[in-house]
């Protein structure tokens, strides 16, 4: 956006082809630089679902996981096959299948990419570290009832 509010015709994410991208074609090491959260929101907030990079910083692929963004890694000759379909392919789309864990397009199954499989069931579920711990609110709650009595609840702290 320019000063005046206008959008810069120049900015390639300004297209109108690219306009309602939800995925996000980069260089490597995407992310660095970008310790806080505020990255990733705003990725999502205009509208990313995921990032495709041959790398990415590690507190910003962490963050992406934390915030429900995706971070694919690939070979650096398979995001320039990418970008390149992107650019010469009029209304281009790829499909992100996080379930198989492959990245197609109309064409063929371009990759598969590797996932922890716990980030993996919190992004398919939907879940932060607050929706992980009340999955298991039931065992939770039977802990707190078999609990001693003689135990304390809270913790005071001499002033």
């Amino acid at each position: 956006m320019r000063p005046d509010g206008t959008l810069n015709p120049d900015f390639v994410l300004n297209e109108p082809r690219y306009q309602g991208a939800s995925v996000l074609i980069s260089g490597r090491n995407f992310g660095s630089g970008s310790s806080r959260e505020h990255a990733p929101w705003a990725l999502q907030q205009y509208g990313f679902r995921t990032i495709i990079a041959p790398s990415f910083a590690d507190i910003f692929r962490n963050n992406c996981y934390q915030n429900g963004l995706l971070p694919v890694v690939l070979p650096e000759k398979t995001v320039r096959e990418l970008l390149d379909r992107a650019a010469s392919e009029p209304n281009y789309r790829l499909t992100i299948d996080l379930e198989n864990q492959t990245v197609a397009d109309a064409r063929d199954t371009l990759a598969s990419f590797d996932i922890d499989p716990g980030v993996k069931h919190r992004l398919l579920h939907g879940l932060d570290d607050i929706g992980l711990t009340l999955q298991h609110a039931d065992d939770i709650t039977a802990f707190e009832r078999q609990r001693s009595p003689l135990l304390p609840h809270t913790i005071e702290v001499p002033a």
